[in-house]
């Protein structure tokens, strides 16, 4: 792997071409499944029920949100809880997360980036945005927190991108885009966590959030080509985490969103772009919600597509029956064990530093 990283940036990314500990050469149904999983917490302090799921490995990792703490005290106690739990059942570490992008992005307010993606952008200093990204790497780990689900990488074809509305994004050029997503990423390795560029292969060109609508995007791949020169730079940094779009692409796939497309997740990510780390879904219930279908579904898709990690932002009893619909599937040979293990492998040997 090409590696063009700080001492302390490559500690962090490194762990991607580590092979998994003896521990993980057998893994039982459970925990291939069980490591897959990105689940939300119900409430203000980890339920007993959660902590059982990570003490018995039925969990890879938490998506923790504002609303989930009032301080960043209790942050760091709801991560030090969930590891504990992992610890004691002899588990891999959780990947514990958040969305701090900047800007309106932020679950916890009161810590860096002080500027904002499109703010970083205006003053278009690489050396700027990596020392934002170090300070926040370093202010998120101090919580307990491992991944940032940031940055995007989402290139907006104009003002009526709705990431761009949003204040989300960088620049309307994708070198630009590329240069200053790329230093904020490495800036949170710089400070010990995992960046996660987001979200591929670009959601520039939509105008509907994906969060609410199902969104095709018709457009060609050489207009789509300039929203991958982000993914292209970062992967050739190694970069350790991407997030797949819930949004279509008629030019890669016309029946499945990147998150359980194998066209775009495998031949294009992995194949094209020669991209060795961890893939994670967008959030999957968002999808299932504005689908109309049961998040239980996708999730089967995404898994079976070799999607590596699942999103799962609703309830703790929704992400329950995700793990047994997911386990029954495996059970059957509905998702193929190479690929399942695959990704396990994949997963764990990103963990083996935390």
């Amino acid at each position: 792997m090409l590696i063009r990283l700080g001492a302390s940036a490559l500690a962090v990314v490194g762990l991607l071409s580590v092979a998994p500990p003896p521990a993980a050469a057998a893994p039982s149904v459970r925990h291939l499944i069980g490591q897959r999983l990105v689940v939300s917490m119900d409430g203000h302090s980890p339920s007993a029920s959660l902590l059982a799921r990570a003490r018995h490995g039925r969990i890879g990792g938490v998506l923790i949100h504002g609303s989930n703490f009032f301080s960043t005290g209790e942050l760091r106690e709801i991560a030090t809880q969930l590891q504990r739990a992992a610890r004691k059942g002899r588990q891999p570490p959780l990947f514990i997360a958040v969305d701090q992008e900047g800007g309106q992005v932020k679950t916890v307010t009161s810590i860096p980036p002080t500027l904002s993606p499109p703010q970083m952008g205006r003053l278009g200093s690489s050396d700027t945005a990596r020392r934002q990204g170090r300070k926040t790497g370093a202010a998120l780990l101090d919580l307990g927190v491992n991944i940032d689900f940031a940055p995007v990488a989402d290139v907006p074809a104009s003002t009526s991108s709705f990431m761009y509305q949003q204040g989300r994004t960088w620049s309307f050029g994708s070198r630009k885009t590329a240069r200053l997503a790329d230093a904020f990423a490495l800036g949170l390795g710089d400070g010990g966590v995992l960046a996660t560029m987001k979200h591929f292969p670009g959601l520039g060109i939509a105008t509907r959030n994906t969060d609410d609508f199902v969104v095709h995007i018709g457009a060609t791949k050489s207009r789509l080509a300039p929203g991958l020169r982000p993914y292209r730079r970062a992967v050739a940094d190694g970069i350790p985490l991407v997030m797949l779009s819930n949004a279509t692409y008629r030019a890669y796939d016309r029946s499945h969103a990147a998150g359980w497309s194998r066209a775009i997740g495998t031949t294009l990510l992995r194949g094209q772009l020669a991209f060795h780390g961890v893939t994670i879904t967008d959030s999957l219930d968002a999808a299932a919600g504005a689908r109309g279908v049961p998040t239980d579904a996708l999730a089967l898709k995404a898994a079976k597509a070799g999607t590596d990690l699942l999103l799962l932002t609703g309830s703790e009893a929704a992400s329950r029956s995700v793990f047994r619909s997911l386990l029954g599937a495996a059970e059957a040979g509905q998702i193929p064990t190479g690929r399942l293990t695959a990704s396990y492998h994949r997963i764990v040997a990103l963990k083996t530093g935390l």
